[in-house]
């Protein structure tokens, strides 16, 4: 596809929170053509009319417009369906995490994008964050040696809606979060996950039907032991949805990096994000949904298959199934997984 070819994208759901962020980034890029799908018109349209872009409660209707490429960003249980749909239709997919509910659902979408002969690239923008790439670069130059070990991060708030639906969710705060830093691990590390133990509680949130708390401890292929909070635990008025964090130890030296690190501090006694007073960050750097996005364009554009991947967000998520066996059964669980045992 030529450069100058107007790439034709359709957002399929604005069910999760990423989803107007990505539609706002894409609006923006010269040579894009964005239309909108959403059965929900009350969630959906208003972020459409906001964006002027058309806007239909038809998947299907959307499909046959025929675009190149289409952004998930349904409810997590309704990534299979949509993914196999776009396939079909012969359009490259960027889904939004975790990647499917369930470890059959995931590889069903890796399959039915290869047969078809579409991209399945999986939303995690944290990748594109200028501290976490800075980061990726120092370990991968060997700037710190034999990695030994990894402190990481991403506590949030607690979302409500359907995320603490473990029937649409898949789970709660452990499929949430884990999959993020869970995936900046293999990326850096380029190893596999063998091993997973964890714990989890519902103690910040007990009335809810999902864990709202987890610890994780990942051991990797070339024995660096991980370790990944995952729990909901900031509060409402936290200036953003998570606070990523990475530390590495390694044989030459220690290396950290906040995702969120390049911002404005505003503190104010007016009309804020939770009430009259309120904090924000204002970032300052790089936009990660905007490098996530235009690599997705990229691909393309230019036919080439972009990163993550679909097997990047099968195996993040396969981390995570292995956490709730763990907890489950109080003792470490071994990777890979079998299909059959990857259910939330």
């Amino acid at each position: 596809m030529s450069t100058t070819t107007p790439v034709k994208i359709g957002i399929l759901s604005f069910a999760h929170l990423h989803g107007a962020g990505y539609a706002s980034v894409l609006a923006g890029i010269p040579g894009v053509e964005l239309r909108a799908a959403d059965e929900n018109a009350e969630r959906g349209k208003p972020l459409a009319d906001r964006l002027g872009i058309p806007f239909t409660t038809s998947y299907d209707e959307l499909l046959e417009w025929g675009p190149d490429g289409v952004v998930v960003c349904s409810e997590n249980a309704g990534h299979r369906a949509l993914v196999e749909k776009a396939a079909a239709a012969g359009a490259h997919v960027l889904c939004e995490k975790p990647l499917a509910t369930s470890l059959a659902d995931g590889k069903a979408m890796i399959d039915a994008c290869d047969a078809a002969g579409v991209h399945l690239m999986t939303a995690f923008p944290v990748r594109f964050a200028q501290p976490i790439a800075g980061l990726e670069r120092i370990v991968r130059s060997g700037g710190l040696g034999r990695i030994h070990a990894v402190a990481g991060t991403n506590p949030g708030t607690m979302p409500g809606g359907w995320f603490v639906d473990p029937k649409l969710a898949g789970g709660g705060a452990v499929m949430d979060h884990t999959v993020h830093v869970a995936d900046l691990l293999r990326w850096m590390l380029d190893s596999e996950a063998v091993e997973v133990y964890a714990q989890h509680n519902r103690i910040l949130y007990p009335d809810l039907p999902v864990e709202t708390a987890g610890t994780i401890a990942v051991t990797f292929a070339d024995g660096t032991v991980a370790t990944i909070d995952c729990s909901w635990s900031k509060p409402k008025s936290y200036p953003t949805w998570g606070a990523v964090t990475m530390e590495l130890v390694g044989e030459d030296g220690v290396a950290s990096a906040d995702a969120f690190a390049q911002t404005i501090n505003v503190y104010s006694d007016g009309p804020g994000r939770q009430g009259p007073q309120s904090a924000s960050w204002t970032p300052w750097g790089g936009n990660a949904d905007a490098g996530l996005v235009e690599a997705f364009v990229t691909g393309i554009r230019e036919g080439t298959a972009p990163h993550p991947n679909g097997w990047d967000g099968y195996r993040a998520t396969e981390i995570a199934f292995a956490a709730y066996k763990s907890a489950e059964t109080g003792q470490p669980v071994k990777l890979p997984l079998e299909i059959a045992q990857g259910l939330a």
